[in-house]
């Protein structure tokens, strides 16, 4: 049965890579990995997560790009004020939450889908 998460896709929308590179690669950190050719010809591009968690997060271009604004996928962070003002500086949408007791913030990438980001230590 179901063991674990390979990779979680996203959407962008078409000829957004760059746009992607630059928020995901650049202000989170994650490391770029290559598509098979037979994918990388329908756009988009593919990121390693952190060792110990899903695998990958594959942002795939789509001609009918709608951004996700409710479903979301959720990290932990080590440091969400660090991450927060890197944000804010690069003007990308944030939101400080702590309904529940788990402090946690919302990075909203280029496009406008919600990334959660919870503390851990």
């Amino acid at each position: 049965m179901v063991r674990s998460i390979l990779h979680v896709q996203v959407a962008i929308p078409v000829g957004g890579e760059d746009k992607a590179r630059a928020f995901y690669g650049g202000l989170l950190g994650l490391v770029e990995v290559p598509k098979p050719p037979e994918l990388a010809k329908r756009g988009g591009c593919w990121f390693e997560l952190p060792e110990g968690t899903c695998g990958q997060l594959h942002l795939g271009a789509d001609p009918d790009f709608r951004p996700a604004r409710k479903a979301h996928v959720a990290f932990q962070a080590t440091d969400l004020a660090e991450l927060a003002d890197a944000a804010r500086s690069q003007e990308y949408e944030v939101v400080n939450d702590a309904a529940d007791g788990t402090e946690r913030v919302y990075v909203y990438d280029p496009f406008g889908n919600r990334l959660e980001f919870c503390a851990h230590d």
